[in-house]
Protein backbone atom coordinates (compact mmCIF):
# COMPACT_ATOMS: atom_id res chain seq x y z
CA UNK A 1 0.00 0.00 0.00
CA UNK A 2 2.62 2.25 1.00
CA UNK A 3 4.65 1.43 -2.15
CA UNK A 4 1.82 2.26 -4.28
CA UNK A 5 1.31 5.49 -2.36
CA UNK A 6 3.04 9.28 -4.00
CA UNK A 7 3.57 10.46 -0.62
CA UNK A 8 6.83 10.09 1.50
CA UNK A 9 5.82 11.44 4.75
CA UNK A 10 3.32 10.33 7.38
CA UNK A 11 1.39 11.27 10.32
CA UNK A 12 1.41 8.82 13.07
CA UNK A 13 -1.76 8.74 15.23
CA UNK A 14 -1.28 6.50 18.46
CA UNK A 15 -3.98 5.26 20.93
CA UNK A 16 -5.14 2.51 23.34
CA UNK A 17 -8.56 0.89 23.59
CA UNK A 18 -10.11 -1.51 26.10
CA UNK A 19 -12.24 -4.46 24.71
CA UNK A 20 -13.92 -5.77 27.56
CA UNK A 21 -13.80 -9.51 28.09
CA UNK A 22 -15.11 -11.16 31.16
CA UNK A 23 -12.27 -14.05 30.42
CA UNK A 24 -10.02 -16.36 32.74
CA UNK A 25 -7.08 -14.60 31.22
CA UNK A 26 -8.17 -11.03 31.45
CA UNK A 27 -7.47 -8.14 33.73
CA UNK A 28 -8.87 -4.87 35.28
CA UNK A 29 -8.65 -1.83 33.35
CA UNK A 30 -8.79 2.06 34.25
CA UNK A 31 -12.25 1.51 33.16
CA UNK A 32 -13.16 -0.55 36.12
CA UNK A 33 -13.74 -3.66 34.03
CA UNK A 34 -11.84 -6.56 32.54
CA UNK A 35 -10.67 -6.78 29.49
CA UNK A 36 -7.81 -5.99 27.32
CA UNK A 37 -6.14 -2.34 26.27
CA UNK A 38 -4.41 -3.22 22.90
CA UNK A 39 -2.52 0.02 21.72
CA UNK A 40 -2.56 0.64 17.69
CA UNK A 41 -0.66 2.75 15.54
CA UNK A 42 -2.66 4.48 12.87
CA UNK A 43 -1.02 6.56 9.12
CA UNK A 44 -3.53 9.06 9.30
CA UNK A 45 -3.03 10.12 5.57
CA UNK A 46 -4.15 6.17 4.67
CA UNK A 47 -6.43 4.94 7.18
CA UNK A 48 -3.92 2.03 7.74
CA UNK A 49 -2.47 0.40 11.04
CA UNK A 50 0.64 0.59 11.01
CA UNK A 51 1.21 -1.07 14.61
CA UNK A 52 -0.72 -2.99 16.84
CA UNK A 53 0.20 -4.84 20.37
CA UNK A 54 -2.36 -6.25 22.07
CA UNK A 55 -2.19 -5.82 25.93
CA UNK A 56 -3.77 -7.13 29.12
CA UNK A 57 -6.37 -4.38 30.59
CA UNK A 58 -4.03 -3.70 33.82
CA UNK A 59 -1.07 -2.27 31.23
CA UNK A 60 -1.40 1.47 31.16
CA UNK A 61 -1.27 2.98 27.77
CA UNK A 62 1.94 4.81 28.30
CA UNK A 63 4.08 1.92 28.80
CA UNK A 64 6.51 1.25 26.53
CA UNK A 65 5.27 4.17 23.99
CA UNK A 66 8.95 5.10 22.74
CA UNK A 67 9.24 1.34 21.70
CA UNK A 68 6.01 1.29 20.13
CA UNK A 69 7.23 4.53 18.14
CA UNK A 70 10.67 2.97 17.26
CA UNK A 71 8.34 -0.19 15.82
CA UNK A 72 5.94 1.70 14.12
CA UNK A 73 9.35 3.49 12.01
CA UNK A 74 10.60 0.25 11.18
CA UNK A 75 7.81 -0.43 9.90
CA UNK A 76 8.13 1.74 7.37
CA UNK A 77 9.37 1.05 3.69
CA UNK A 78 12.25 2.43 2.32
CA UNK A 79 11.88 6.24 1.26
CA UNK A 80 8.74 6.59 3.11
CA UNK A 81 9.25 8.31 7.02
CA UNK A 82 7.22 8.89 10.19
CA UNK A 83 6.87 13.12 9.87
CA UNK A 84 4.74 13.79 12.74
CA UNK A 85 3.88 12.35 16.10
CA UNK A 86 0.55 12.67 17.20
CA UNK A 87 -0.81 11.30 20.98
CA UNK A 88 -2.51 11.93 23.85
CA UNK A 89 -1.31 12.35 27.23
CA UNK A 90 0.04 8.78 27.52
CA UNK A 91 2.83 9.67 25.34
CA UNK A 92 3.86 12.97 27.16
CA UNK A 93 7.00 11.27 28.51
CA UNK A 94 11.13 12.59 27.78
CA UNK A 95 12.13 9.34 25.95
CA UNK A 96 9.33 9.94 23.33
CA UNK A 97 9.98 13.76 23.16
CA UNK A 98 14.21 13.00 22.69
CA UNK A 99 13.11 10.16 20.23
CA UNK A 100 10.84 12.60 18.19
CA UNK A 101 13.93 15.73 18.17
CA UNK A 102 16.42 12.95 17.53
CA UNK A 103 14.66 11.76 14.13
CA UNK A 104 13.44 15.03 13.25
CA UNK A 105 9.58 13.90 13.71
CA UNK A 106 7.23 17.09 14.66
CA UNK A 107 5.01 16.12 17.44
CA UNK A 108 1.74 17.21 19.18
CA UNK A 109 0.93 15.38 22.47
CA UNK A 110 -1.54 15.99 24.84
CA UNK A 111 0.29 17.24 28.04
CA UNK A 112 -0.24 15.50 31.52
CA UNK A 113 -1.08 18.64 33.97
CA UNK A 114 1.64 17.71 36.44
CA UNK A 115 3.09 20.60 38.65
CA UNK A 116 5.30 21.62 36.65
CA UNK A 117 3.05 22.49 33.46
CA UNK A 118 0.31 23.82 36.03
CA UNK A 119 3.67 25.79 37.58
CA UNK A 120 4.10 27.13 33.30
CA UNK A 121 0.55 27.50 33.02
CA UNK A 122 0.60 30.23 36.21
CA UNK A 123 3.63 31.88 34.53
CA UNK A 124 1.76 32.89 31.54
CA UNK A 125 1.05 36.66 31.79
CA UNK A 126 -2.87 37.85 31.46
CA UNK A 127 -1.64 39.85 28.64
CA UNK A 128 -0.65 36.81 26.63
CA UNK A 129 -3.92 35.05 26.63
CA UNK A 130 -5.62 35.56 23.43
CA UNK A 131 -9.54 35.04 22.14
CA UNK A 132 -9.32 31.46 20.09
CA UNK A 133 -12.82 30.41 19.83
CA UNK A 134 -16.15 30.26 22.17
CA UNK A 135 -15.31 31.00 25.27
CA UNK A 136 -11.46 29.66 25.16
CA UNK A 137 -8.79 31.69 25.01
CA UNK A 138 -5.37 30.37 23.84
CA UNK A 139 -1.68 31.31 25.14
CA UNK A 140 1.52 29.60 24.94
CA UNK A 141 4.72 29.10 26.76
CA UNK A 142 8.51 26.95 26.58
CA UNK A 143 9.02 24.38 28.68
CA UNK A 144 11.73 21.34 29.63
CA UNK A 145 10.78 18.15 31.45
CA UNK A 146 12.99 16.58 33.51
CA UNK A 147 14.98 13.77 30.95
CA UNK A 148 14.63 16.25 27.78
CA UNK A 149 17.37 17.32 26.18
CA UNK A 150 15.42 19.79 24.24
CA UNK A 151 12.82 22.37 24.96
CA UNK A 152 9.32 22.43 23.56
CA UNK A 153 6.36 24.82 22.99
CA UNK A 154 3.11 24.57 25.49
CA UNK A 155 0.57 25.37 23.67
CA UNK A 156 -2.63 26.21 26.17
CA UNK A 157 -6.12 26.44 26.06
CA UNK A 158 -8.53 27.74 28.74
CA UNK A 159 -11.78 28.11 29.48
CA UNK A 160 -14.18 29.25 32.65
CA UNK A 161 -15.58 26.30 34.56
CA UNK A 162 -19.24 25.70 34.97
CA UNK A 163 -19.37 25.76 38.46
CA UNK A 164 -16.18 26.67 40.64
CA UNK A 165 -15.64 24.55 44.14
CA UNK A 166 -15.53 26.31 46.85
CA UNK A 167 -12.43 27.44 47.72
CA UNK A 168 -10.70 26.95 44.09
CA UNK A 169 -8.30 29.49 43.27
CA UNK A 170 -8.48 29.00 39.75
CA UNK A 171 -11.60 29.27 37.91
CA UNK A 172 -10.56 27.62 34.69
CA UNK A 173 -10.23 24.44 32.69
CA UNK A 174 -7.07 23.82 30.63
CA UNK A 175 -5.76 21.79 27.49
CA UNK A 176 -2.43 21.89 27.25
CA UNK A 177 -0.72 20.43 24.01
CA UNK A 178 3.14 20.18 23.94
CA UNK A 179 5.05 20.34 20.42
CA UNK A 180 7.67 21.07 18.31
CA UNK A 181 5.90 22.41 15.42
CA UNK A 182 6.40 26.46 14.36
CA UNK A 183 2.78 27.04 13.36
CA UNK A 184 0.99 29.84 14.63
CA UNK A 185 -0.77 28.43 18.03
CA UNK A 186 -4.22 27.97 16.45
CA UNK A 187 -2.85 26.26 13.35
CA UNK A 188 -1.15 23.74 15.75
CA UNK A 189 -4.52 23.33 17.69
CA UNK A 190 -6.26 22.57 14.30
CA UNK A 191 -3.93 19.98 13.22
CA UNK A 192 -3.65 17.98 16.80
CA UNK A 193 -7.20 17.94 16.79
CA UNK A 194 -7.50 15.74 13.53
CA UNK A 195 -6.15 12.61 15.58
CA UNK A 196 -9.57 12.49 16.50
CA UNK A 197 -9.72 10.83 13.53
CA UNK A 198 -8.31 7.68 14.88
CA UNK A 199 -11.08 7.28 16.96
CA UNK A 200 -13.37 6.94 13.75
CA UNK A 201 -10.28 4.07 12.71
CA UNK A 202 -11.09 2.51 15.98
CA UNK A 203 -14.56 2.30 16.14
CA UNK A 204 -14.75 0.50 12.61
CA UNK A 205 -11.76 -1.73 13.64
CA UNK A 206 -14.33 -2.83 17.02
CA UNK A 207 -17.78 -2.55 15.51
CA UNK A 208 -17.38 -3.07 11.73
CA UNK A 209 -14.80 -5.99 11.81
CA UNK A 210 -15.74 -7.80 15.34
CA UNK A 211 -12.72 -6.68 17.64
CA UNK A 212 -14.83 -5.50 20.02
CA UNK A 213 -14.67 -9.03 21.84
CA UNK A 214 -12.41 -11.53 21.86
CA UNK A 215 -13.53 -15.12 21.89
CA UNK A 216 -11.07 -17.29 24.05
CA UNK A 217 -9.84 -17.45 27.25
CA UNK A 218 -6.06 -17.20 26.82
CA UNK A 219 -4.45 -14.37 26.09
CA UNK A 220 -2.55 -15.10 23.16
CA UNK A 221 -5.00 -16.61 21.60
CA UNK A 222 -7.14 -13.70 21.86
CA UNK A 223 -3.84 -11.59 20.45
CA UNK A 224 -4.30 -14.06 17.31
CA UNK A 225 -7.60 -12.86 16.76
CA UNK A 226 -7.27 -9.00 17.34
CA UNK A 227 -4.17 -9.69 14.68
CA UNK A 228 -6.31 -11.36 12.05
CA UNK A 229 -8.97 -8.87 12.64
CA UNK A 230 -6.30 -5.99 11.83
CA UNK A 231 -5.12 -7.88 8.86
CA UNK A 232 -9.16 -7.53 7.68
CA UNK A 233 -9.20 -4.10 8.21
CA UNK A 234 -6.18 -3.72 6.22
CA UNK A 235 -7.20 -5.09 3.49
CA UNK A 236 -10.48 -3.48 3.22
CA UNK A 237 -8.64 -0.21 3.68
CA UNK A 238 -6.61 -1.35 0.61
CA UNK A 239 -9.77 -2.43 -1.35
CA UNK A 240 -10.99 0.95 -0.85
CA UNK A 241 -7.72 3.06 -1.76
CA UNK A 242 -6.77 0.59 -4.72
CA UNK A 243 -9.64 -0.82 -6.28
CA UNK A 244 -12.70 0.99 -5.50
CA UNK A 245 -13.97 4.64 -7.00
CA UNK A 246 -12.78 7.47 -4.91
CA UNK A 247 -16.77 8.09 -3.82
CA UNK A 248 -15.77 4.98 -1.76
CA UNK A 249 -12.39 5.81 0.45
CA UNK A 250 -14.91 7.03 3.37
CA UNK A 251 -17.32 4.07 3.42
CA UNK A 252 -17.09 1.66 6.48
CA UNK A 253 -17.26 -2.47 5.93
CA UNK A 254 -21.28 -2.03 6.60
CA UNK A 255 -21.57 0.00 3.73
CA UNK A 256 -19.91 -2.15 1.70
CA UNK A 257 -21.50 -5.08 3.30
CA UNK A 258 -24.65 -4.13 1.82
CA UNK A 259 -23.74 -1.87 -1.19
CA UNK A 260 -21.18 -4.15 -2.76
CA UNK A 261 -20.63 -7.56 -1.23
CA UNK A 262 -24.54 -8.18 -0.84
CA UNK A 263 -24.87 -8.78 -4.32
CA UNK A 264 -26.84 -11.95 -5.79
CA UNK A 265 -25.46 -13.80 -8.53
CA UNK A 266 -25.43 -16.83 -10.11
CA UNK A 267 -21.85 -18.95 -12.05
CA UNK A 268 -23.02 -20.36 -15.30
CA UNK A 269 -21.52 -22.54 -18.15
CA UNK A 270 -23.13 -21.40 -21.59
CA UNK A 271 -21.00 -21.51 -25.15
CA UNK A 272 -17.89 -23.03 -23.49
CA UNK A 273 -17.47 -19.77 -21.36
CA UNK A 274 -18.15 -19.49 -17.79
CA UNK A 275 -20.54 -16.37 -17.08
CA UNK A 276 -21.15 -14.43 -13.85
CA UNK A 277 -24.67 -13.82 -13.56
CA UNK A 278 -25.35 -10.65 -10.91
CA UNK A 279 -28.97 -9.75 -10.06
CA UNK A 280 -27.86 -5.80 -9.78
CA UNK A 281 -28.49 -2.61 -11.72
CA UNK A 282 -26.82 -1.29 -14.49
CA UNK A 283 -24.92 1.22 -12.24
CA UNK A 284 -23.58 -1.68 -10.05
CA UNK A 285 -22.20 -3.73 -12.80
CA UNK A 286 -20.56 -0.86 -14.24
CA UNK A 287 -18.96 -0.82 -10.25
CA UNK A 288 -17.78 -4.45 -10.57
CA UNK A 289 -16.56 -4.18 -14.24
CA UNK A 290 -14.39 -1.16 -12.62
CA UNK A 291 -13.23 -2.99 -9.83
CA UNK A 292 -12.36 -6.62 -11.94
CA UNK A 293 -10.27 -3.65 -14.28
CA UNK A 294 -8.67 -1.91 -11.30
CA UNK A 295 -7.60 -5.28 -9.85
CA UNK A 296 -5.90 -6.57 -13.35
CA UNK A 297 -3.80 -3.53 -13.60
CA UNK A 298 -2.25 -4.18 -10.12
CA UNK A 299 -1.96 -7.85 -10.87
CA UNK A 300 0.35 -6.95 -14.44
CA UNK A 301 1.82 -3.86 -13.07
Amino acid sequence: MLGRDARTEYTLDVDATVIEAEKEAAQWTYKKEKGYQPLLGFLFELGLILGDEFRDGNVPAGVGAVEFLELCQRMMPKGKRIAYYRADSASYQASVVNRCFADHVLFTITADQDSAVKGAIKGIGSGEWAHHEGDREIAETVHTMNGTKEAFRLIVQRWPKLQAELFDADPYCYHVIATNREEPAREVVALHNQRGQAENFIKELKEGFGMNWVPCGESRANAVFFRIGVIAYNLFQAMKLLSLPPWWRTSTIATARWRLYQTAASVVHHGHQVLLKLATSAEKLVLFLGIRKRCLRMACG
